[in-house]
C-alpha cells in the first residue's frame, strides 16, 4: 500500500471537523483542537487509523472476504461507487435497505428477482405480453435496480462494511452492530466511535476528504485481492507433462507380460 503522508491529508481537507457546538463528546480523543469555532481533527490520529483500516481491508481482499462499502451522501455516492467498482467491492449508494443485515433471505430474494427480471427482458420474454404489461414490468425493474445495482451478484451476508457517515448511515450501523459484523468508518467529530471497529477520525462532508479515504481503502482491498491470486496460483503447481515418445514406452512396459523361465530338463 501507498504511504500516507499529513500533507496529503491536510491538502485533502480531511482535518476539518464540525462546528464546536455540534461536537460529540467521545470524539474527543480525535480533536487536536478548535479554530475559529470549528473542531480540528488531529493527523496524525487519521493517518493510524487509515493505515490500520488499509491493513484490515488488505487481509479481507487476499482471504476472499465480502466487503459492502455504504455512502448514500450526495457528495459520496460517485466517490464510492467508481471506487468500489474498480475493486469489484459491493455497494450501496441510494438508499439502505432496511434488513439488509438482519433479514438478509428475504433481501436475497428481491436480489434474485431483479436478476431474472433483467434476464427475461435482455432475452426478449417480456415481448409476448401486451405493451401497458411490458411498461410495467420495465419500471418495477427500474425500481429494483436502483436500489440493488451494487449488490446484484451479492450471495452471502458480507463479512465487514465500511460506512461513510455513520450519523446518517445509522440504520446500517445498528445492524452490523446486531450481526456482528467489523465496522469500518469515518468518524467526524459529531459522532460517536464507540461502536466502531476501525475508525477513521476524518471531514466526512468534503469531497476531497472522502475521496482519498475511499480510494485508499478500495487500494487496499484490491491489493490484498491481487495477493490472494497470486498465492493460489503458486501454491498449486502442474505437474510436468512427460514427451510423447516417453509416455507410450511405458504404455507398452505396462502392457508387455512377464515371460516365465523354462527350466532346464534333467538328464537320465
Amino acid at each position: 500500500m501507498k504511504d500516507v503522508s499529513l500533507k496529503d491529508l491536510l491538502e485533502a481537507g480531511c482535518h476539518f471537523g464540525h462546528k464546536v457546538e455540534r461536537w460529540h463528546p467521545k470524539a474527543a480523543e480525535f480533536i487536536f483542537g478548535e479554530r475559529e469555532g470549528i473542531h480540528i481533527i488531529d493527523l496524525v490520529k487519521t493517518r493510524d487509523g487509515l493505515k490500520n483500516a488499509g491493513e484490515y481491508l488488505k487481509n479481507l481482499g487476499q482471504t476472499g472476504k465480502v466487503v459492502l462499502f455504504v455512502a448514500t451522501k450526495r457528495q459520496s455516492k460517485g466517490i464510492v461507487s467508481d471506487a468500489a467498482k474498480r475493486a469489484v467491492v459491493f455497494y450501496l449508494t441510494n438508499r439502505w435497505i432496511g434488513g439488509f443485515l438482519t433479514n438478509w433471505e428475504e433481501v436475497k430474494k428481491n436480489i434474485d428477482k431483479a436478476n431474472r427480471m433483467r434476464k427475461e427482458l435482455d432475452g426478449g420474454i417480456w415481448k409476448k405480453f401486451p405493451k401497458h404489461e411490458q411498461v410495467k414490468l420495465e419500471k418495477d425493474l427500474r425500481k429494483l435496480e436502483s436500489v440493488y445495482t451494487g449488490v446484484k451478484e451479492l450471495t452471502r451476508v458480507p463479512e465487514a462494511i465500511f460506512i461513510i457517515d455513520i450519523k446518517r448511515e445509522i440504520s446500517s450501523l445498528r445492524e452490523a452492530v446486531k450481526c456482528k459484523i467489523p465496522i469500518v468508518a469515518i468518524i467526524d467529530t459529531n459522532t460517536n466511535p464507540n461502536n466502531v471497529d476501525y475508525p477513521i477520525p476524518a471531514n466526512d462532508d468534503a469531497v476531497g476528504s472522502i475521496q482519498f479515504i475511499v480510494n485508499y481503502l478500495a487500494d487496499a482491498y484490491l491489493e490484498g485481492k491481487k495477493l490472494g491470486e497470486k498465492k493460489e496460483d503458486t501454491s498449486e503447481p502442474k505437474e510436468k507433462e512427460l514427451p510423447k515418445k516417453t509416455e507410450e514406452k511405458i504404455e507398452a512396459k505396462k502392457e508387455e507380460k512377464p515371460q516365465k523361465k523354462s527350466k532346464p530338463k534333467k538328464l537320465k
